[in-house]
């Protein structure tokens, strides 16, 4: 048996990315997919869901629908201007139709695959925590059950990609963050765009990734929004796989650096709503206000984008 792993997610370029890394790797055991709210709507992000799924000829793997809203105010906007109306970048018809995927509530798949793996589960938590946050208020007795959330998410000493100090993912929910970040006692590993903003990739990367395969080249070609949007945002013609770069280490454990931090959500309603606020004091009140966090501030760039290029490439030669 492989690395246990369920991926709660909101399908998006980027996740599109991440679930194929994990779903074709041979040393893991996708437990389950549970859908969430944020790039685009619940009913977008799980169709998508099903496409890739379909896509890996992976369809045997739970799906569960999951937060179609944050859990307390309205949902702000979607990332449908990243990440196109569809999703993914306007070429979903691309990777095919959901087909068999059975679509449940991501409650019961999440309770179920825990309650049944032999071993601790790593989650990889790559859209707004909403989904995770109910799963531990639900069923605090399945966090021992849960080796590690390993969260996409947050900016802790850079600007955030929503507002000056807030990034998309925690923005959509942050009193879901809060409790997953600040409240609960599973271990968590962040990887926020601290990280993930230096491991983008340019076109040259994804050109080497599309001759790989059938699969390489469905991933590829919907990169087209998600490059312009990157071309103004970052002013350079290249992407962040931030969800990649999170699965990665869930995957393979130690492929970021991380330093542990103690951290706080703003739950506010104003200009600070969903920033990460990171304790570096050296010397901290005894005992700390907040469990410490690992955050992955840092990594060998290169060696991420090595292991993405190499990994994404045996997924395209699955199929064809």
């Amino acid at each position: 048996m492989g690395i246990p792993l369920i991926v709660d997610t909101d399908p998006g370029v980027d996740d599109a990315y991440a679930l194929t890394l994990a779903l074709s790797d041979p040393a893991v055991d996708v437990l389950a997919v549970t859908t969430v709210f944020g790039n685009v709507d619940i009913d977008i992000t799980t169709a998508n869901a099903g496409r890739v799924l379909s896509l890996l000829d992976r369809v045997d793997v739970p799906v569960g629908r999951g937060a179609g809203r944050p859990l307390v105010h309205p949902a702000p906007e979607s990332a449908a201007a990243v990440h196109g109306t569809d999703g993914l970048g306007g070429r979903a018809d691309d990777f095919g139709e959901p087909g068999a995927v059975v679509v449940r509530r991501a409650l019961d798949v999440l309770v179920e695959a825990l309650e049944a793996s032999p071993e601790p589960v790593t989650v990889a938590a790559i859209g707004p925590l909403t989904n995770i946050a109910l799963l531990l208020a639900t069923r605090p007795d399945l966090a021992e059950r849960i080796r590690r959330v390993v969260i996409m998410g947050g900016a802790v000493s850079v600007s955030g990609n929503v507002t000056p100090v807030a990034e998309f993912n925690l923005w959509s929910d942050p009193e879901a963050a809060r409790r997953v970040l600040v409240e609960e006692d599973v271990p968590v590993t962040l990887v926020p765009l601290d990280l993930t903003h230096r491991c983008t990739v340019d076109e040259g990367w994804l050109d080497r990734l599309a001759v790989t395969g059938p699969i390489a080249r469905v991933l590829t070609g919907s990169r087209d929004t998600y490059l312009h949007h990157y071309r103004q945002a970052l002013g350079v013609s290249e992407i962040p796989l931030h969800d990649a770069v999170a699965v990665l280490e869930a995957v393979a454990p130690g492929a970021v650096t991380t330093t542990p931090l103690p951290l706080e959500i703003d739950t506010s309603t104003g200009p600070g709503r969903a920033a990460v606020l990171a304790d570096r004091r050296r010397l901290r009140p005894n005992p700390p206000q907040h469990r410490a966090v690992d955050a992955a501030l840092d990594a060998d760039v290169d060696a991420v984008r090595a292991a993405l290029l190499d990994r994404l490439s045996r997924a395209g030669t699955a199929r064809g």
